[in-house]
């Protein structure tokens, strides 16, 4: 049991690039989607690095020239998680953990005054799916987490993963306990913006020097030094 006043860490991880890859199953999954849920062939996909679900879809219903009502954006969301929820086996058989993410969740886990959730654009059922395919679930806290079906605004969701651990845990986590870890500079923003730690992961398609030019000052090179990602954690 963790005394109220000893160290506490709420570490919100994001999903893709940092501590997995789809080896192109997300682009693939809105190419079944939109016929499914359209009658009309999948086109062109909106540029997804960074964002929320919801915003992906905005543009991308856009782009195939569909009026993005509340109707059509919950059309295509009901069709997406639909085509993940078919394409489960295929997802944990081509997808891929990054290197070193389970080890390091584990060792996360092993820490008594560190809770771990996720920070995701995924939305909340297709997040479930790629973690439990991959056996990554059973590191996170799923409730205590936010997704992109939350918000469209990245530094939205972290208060809101912020206010579900403090209801959940009845603990209160301020900026100072919280740390965000994720490969984009829309992940470093969305830090900065909302107050909280930061911890970039050059495993994505930003580098080490573009994630330091984004404002972040703690950047690993990939997941492997363990012993590293839990001093910054704790620091």
């Amino acid at each position: 049991m963790i005394a109220p006043n000893e160290l506490r860490r709420l570490v919100l991880w994001d999903i893709d690039h940092t501590l997995l890859q789809s080896r192109g199953m997300g682009r693939e999954m809105y190419e079944r989607a939109i016929p499914r849920a359209f009658g009309q062939p999948f086109q062109q996909l909106a540029d997804v690095s960074g964002r929320t679900e919801v915003d992906i879809i905005v543009e991308t219903l856009k782009l195939h020239g569909i009026e993005p009502t509340d109707a059509a954006t919950r059309k295509l969301v009901d069709a997406l998680v639909d085509s993940y929820e078919a394409g489960r086996d295929e997802f944990a058989l081509r997808a891929r953990v990054l290197s070193g993410a389970r080890e390091a969740l584990a060792a996360l886990e092993s820490e008594p005054t560190v809770h771990q959730g996720v920070l995701t654009g995924n939305l909340r059922a297709v997040a479930r799916i790629k973690l439990v395919a991959l056996g990554l679930e059973q590191f996170l806290d799923l409730e205590t987490s936010s997704y992109g079906d939350d918000h469209s605004d990245r530094a939205e969701l972290v208060t809101i993963a912020r206010e579900r651990a403090a209801q959940q845990l009845d603990t209160q986590f301020g900026p100072s306990d919280t740390v965000l870890i994720g490969d984009t500079p829309r992940d470093v923003a969305a830090a900065l913006t909302a107050g909280v730690q930061i911890i970039a992961v050059a495993s994505g398609q930003s580098d080490v020097e573009e994630l330091r030019a984004a404002g972040a000052i703690n950047v690993l090179e990939n997941l492997s030094d363990t012993v590293r990602l839990q001093q910054l954690v704790k620091s």
